[in-house]
C-alpha cells in the first residue's frame, strides 16, 4: 500500500518513516509538515492509507479530514488519548495511534489496514450491478421522460437540437451531442460521424464508409472507421 505521513512534528515525521520502512506492506509517498501540503498533493495523487496527526497549528487533522473528497483509510497520530471517541465517528478512521508509537503497534495497525484495502479492491472489481445506468432521463416539454439506454439505435445532431432513434420511438431534445455522448457507456456507443452516435450492438451491415442500422444508412468517417473495426468481433 501507498502512504503518505502528515504531521507538524519533524522528529515524529522521521520516526513515522522509519517504521514505514521497517514494514514490506506499506511504502511511503511523500512526508508533509501541514494539512494543506498534504491536501495539494492529494488534488493530484492518490493514496491507499494516511497517517494524520490530530494536533496541527491553524488546520488540524479533523479539518483535514472534512476537507479532502473520498478520503482513503486514515490512520490518526496524536499524544493525546481524549480524541478517540471523536475519531471513531468517521468512517475513513480505521486505527489510532497513542504517540510513542512502538513497531509492535504500528505493525499491528497495518495488519488491519492491509486487509481493510484488500476487501475494498475485491469490492471494486465486483461491484454490485446499479441497473440505473441503463437508464436516461431527456426533458420533452417540460416532463422528464424515461428512456432504456440500450434500446437507442441513432443519435443525430441538428443544429441546437439532437434526434434520438430507439426500438419503439423516436425524440427530439434540445441538447448536443457531446452532452448526451458524455452520459452513454462508451463500450456500446461510437462517434460514427461529426453529426451521428450510433449504438454498435444494432449494426446489421457495413459497407465501405456507412453501416447499416435497421433502414437508416449511417455514413462513418475514415477517421472513426478504425475505432469502428477494433470494436467488431470479426471472424
Amino acid at each position: 500500500m501507498n502512504c503518505i505521513v502528515v504531521d507538524d512534528d519533524e522528529t515524529f515525521r522521521a520516526i513515522f518513516e522509519q517504521l514505514v520502512d521497517n514494514n514490506p506492506s506499506v511504502k511511503i509517498q511523500g512526508s508533509f509538515s501541514s494539512a494543506i501540503e498534504a491536501i495539494k498533493y492529494l488534488n493530484f495523487n492518490e493514496v491507499d492509507l494516511i497517517f494524520l496527526d490530530i494536533h496541527m497549528p491553524d488546520f488540524d487533522g479533523f479539518d483535514f479530514i472534512r476537507t479532502i473528497k473520498n478520503p482513503p483509510n486514515i490512520i490518526l497520530t496524536t499524544a493525546d488519548k481524549n480524541f478517540a471517541l471523536e475519531a471513531f465517528e468517521y468512517e475513513c478512521i480505521i486505527d489510532y495511534f497513542v504517540k510513542p508509537v512502538t513497531q509492535e503497534r504500528f505493525d499491528k495497525g497495518i495488519v488491519k489496514a492491509v486487509s481493510l484495502f484488500k476487501e475494498s479492491a475485491v469490492t471494486y472489481k465486483n461491484p454490485v450491478p446499479d441497473e440505473s445506468v441503463n437508464d436516461l432521463y431527456i426533458n420533452i416539454d417540460r416532463r422528464l421522460i424515461k428512456i432504456d439506454i440500450p434500446t437507442i439505435s441513432i443519435i443525430e445532431a441538428r443544429g441546437d437540437y439532437i434526434y434520438l432513434k430507439t426500438d419503439t420511438k423516436n425524440y427530439t431534445v434540445h441538447s448536443t451531442l457531446k452532452k448526451i455522448v458524455d452520459k452513454l457507456p462508451k463500450e456500446i456507443f461510437l462517434k460514427a460521424h461529426r453529426s451521428f452516435v450510433i449504438n454498435t450492438k444494432k449494426i446489421i451491415d457495413i459497407q465501405d464508409n456507412s453501416v447499416l442500422i435497421g433502414k437508416d444508412v449511417i455514413p462513418v468517417s475514415r477517421s472513426n472507421r478504425s475505432e469502428l473495426m477494433r470494436r467488431l468481433n470479426l471472424l
